[in-house]
């Protein structure tokens, strides 16, 4: 590592302290002042929170330092079509708040696989669900975001990879696993604002030290590295000059890096995968305290989602510019010594630039806002893991547990995400190649479109059963694993060194692949159903779309299970209540992890009714659905400008 600028001065480190005090203040604040002794108020927030933090956590958790160390790393190689990544998002938030959302909603669920149950019935779709997802995040999210952040700290710091990466699961871990979901909502508001505003004055530094756009437009096309030839031989020229379609986002549909093709419809799979029916991002929305509350938090988030290519892809070409040796380096040899990876360096384009441009000071704040932007990712996912491995892996292994138990459980299971997460590093570490991100979504096209398409069918196509959603799911993930398996054992390659899979598996682009997939499992899903019995609609009302305002009672397809637990836990309470009071240390444990809060009195039947009746309710005031609605429109008409003036 040749950075020998560090975080030694007092500004910078006073900067980092308050920042951690404050986001440790919010996180307690939220902790004491929220209901966390219940399921529904430990994973859902109790269902209480208004639009604005819903639209900032939206965007924290989707935005992680993966995306400042990838997306920037990406951009500085292959110009802005990496952007276009971000704006789709644009149009899924608004299917997710109007289309998808009101029927979790009246289906009355906290997690994924759990809808899945309601609708198909059935064990095997849930679990393997909630295997996968967790699966997913331990290696994809999780992961990335760690060793982003590691590679932030160390350039900065240079303090040992392990300890940095201890301290910061430590902090992070305290107020996820004491607070749950409110906490984690509160201080995700605090970091996207953190987040926001460094990145915008870092890009300020960067684009006038280039001398404006026009300036920036011209100079990427000139940054060509000075040593591009090793030992004897010369490296083909395309692998160093930066692309000619370097500031279009839709690029020819065959040759191109990201082709249009795949970029709209490809890339829309993957988009509806991730943000319709992905936890972490449907479990913010679940805690929203109305319909209203919710389509505006998505609308925030909508809009926040424009700024990534502003405040994160171009400051990654503009460091291009700037560190021309460093970023864009093609000699093995020489990436090595500058970033200690053979494959290339332009994971290093985002730090370098805070560690270089920044002032004092500001340097923290921006270091902050890495450690910002990993902790709310971290949070988030450690906070829905959990969620999904409580209610849909852990009430399959004890049939009835207490709520006592299951706030335990799910609370043992974060501690448990954060020993792997840690003993996963090195495996990170030496995955380094600089393949990483193009791992993360290339693993996500590979796994993602099954899921998409069950989904996609549960909610519109109301023939779709149990059968055939679960045969399409096992089709895709077979294909996925063959090809994901196939590119992880002959090298993804670079530039230099292309890797010599056969082109009929790897030679398809990811985003086509992940076309081919979908239309693949949606045919089987489809055909597998229309062979096999229909469900009937008694259990399926509210459950999907054509059915979605129908007042009938709706017979879960697990009615008979439900109703035995329900009976068991009324004998339970009966024991509970005969306990003797607790003592001191047991009382301080018990308020840390939020179990104490009084029981309240028992619930009549009529009144859980009613309790359900608003926690299903999806109904809006005429004023404030038509403010949404409007928003909603503008926010689309906004993302058909936007790709349209760079496209």
């Amino acid at each position: 590592m040749e950075s020998n600028i560090r975080i030694n001065n007092p500004a910078d480190i006073s900067v980092i302290v308050i920042y951690f005090l404050v986001v440790l203040a919010v996180g307690l604040w939220a902790m004491y002042s929220t209901n966390r002794g219940t399921v529904g108020g430990f994973f859902l927030a109790g269902r209480s929170m208004v639009w604005w933090p819903i639209g900032a956590s939206l965007f924290a958790s989707n935005i992680g330092s993966g995306h400042f160390v990838g997306i920037a790393g990406t951009a500085a190689a292959g110009g802005i079509a990496i952007g276009g990544y971000e704006w789709n998002a644009l149009i899924f938030v608004v299917v997710l708040g109007w289309l998808f959302v009101p029927i979790y909603i009246k289906a009355g669920v906290v997690t994924m696989p759990e809808y899945l149950k309601k609708r198909f019935g059935g064990k095997r779709i849930q679990v393997y669900l909630s295997v996968l997802s967790l699966i997913l995040y331990i290696f994809t999210k999780i992961s990335a975001d760690i060793f982003s952040g590691a590679v932030f700290i160390q350039l900065a710091i240079g303090l040992n990879l392990y300890l940095a990466i201890i301290i910061l699961l430590a902090i992070t871990a305290l107020y996820t696993i004491t607070g749950g979901l409110a906490a984690v909502i509160y201080t995700d508001t605090l970091q996207t604002f953190i987040m926001v505003v460094g990145s915008f004055i870092l890009m300020g530094f960067a684009f006038s030290e280039v001398g404006g756009y026009d300036a920036f437009m011209r100079r990427y096309m000139k940054a060509i590295p000075s040593n591009i030839s090793y030992e004897n031989t010369v490296i083909n020229e395309k692998c160093y000059t930066p692309r000619n379609d370097s500031f279009h986002i839709f690029r020819d549909a065959v040759t191109g890096d990201l082709p249009w093709p795949g970029l709209v419809f490809g890339l829309s799979i993957l988009a509806l995968w991730y943000w319709c029916t992905d936890q972490v991002i449907v479990q913010r929305c679940l805690s929203g305290k109305n319909m209203s509350h919710v389509k505006a938090g998505c609308i925030m988030c909508g809009y926040l989602k424009l700024l990534p290519m502003f405040i994160i892809v171009m400051p990654g070409m503009i460091s291009r510019i700037l560190y021309t040796d460093v970023v864009a380096c093609v000699v093995p040899e020489v990436c090595q010594q500058y970033c200690g990876t053979a494959v290339g360096c332009t994971n290093v384009a985002y730090p370098k630039m805070v560690v270089e441009l920044m002032p004092n000071g500001l340097r923290g704040l921006m270091l902050s806002v890495m450690l910002a932007s990993l902790m709310s990712s971290l949070t988030s996912i450690f906070n829905s893991a959990s969620t999904l491995f409580t209610m849909d892996i852990y009430t399959k292994i004890r049939s009835r547990p207490s709520e006592k138990e299951l706030m335990l459980a799910g609370r043992a299971f974060m501690v448990l995400l954060i020993g792997i997460s840690i003993a996963w590093v090195p495996v990170v570490q030496s995955a380094q190649s600089g393949q990483l991100f193009d791992y993360i979504q290339s693993v996500t096209s590979y796994l993602g479109p099954p899921i998409a398409a069950v989904f996609l069918l549960a909610v519109f196509c109301k023939r779709v059963n149990e059968q055939g959603a679960f045969w399409g799911l096992m089709v895709g993930l077979l294909t996925g694993l063959s090809r994901m398996i196939a590119e992880f054992a002959y090298g993804t390659g670079n530039c230099v060194t292309p890797s010599n899979c056969p082109f009929i598996i790897c030679g398809i682009h990811y985003l086509y692949f992940a076309m081919i997939l979908f239309g693949v499992s949606a045919i089987v899903i489809l055909a597998v159903s229309f062979m096999t019995k229909p469900i009937p609609d008694v259990h399926l009302y509210r459950l999907c779309w054509s059915l979605r305002n129908s007042k009938e009672e709706r017979i879960d397809l697990d009615a008979d299970e439900e109703q035995d637990k329900a009976d068991e836990k009324d004998e339970e309470s009966v024991n509970e209540e005969s306990e003797e009071e607790p003592g001191c240390f047991k009382k301080a444990y018990n308020w840390f992890c939020g179990l104490d809060q009084q029981k309240g009195p028992k619930l009549s039947k009529e009144e859980e009714e009613a309790l359900k009746k608003k926690l299903t309710d999806t109904s809006e005031t005429p004023l404030w659905r038509n403010v949404v609605n409007i928003n909603g429109i503008i926010l689309l008409a906004v993302a058909v400008f936007c790709h349209a003036f760079f496209a």
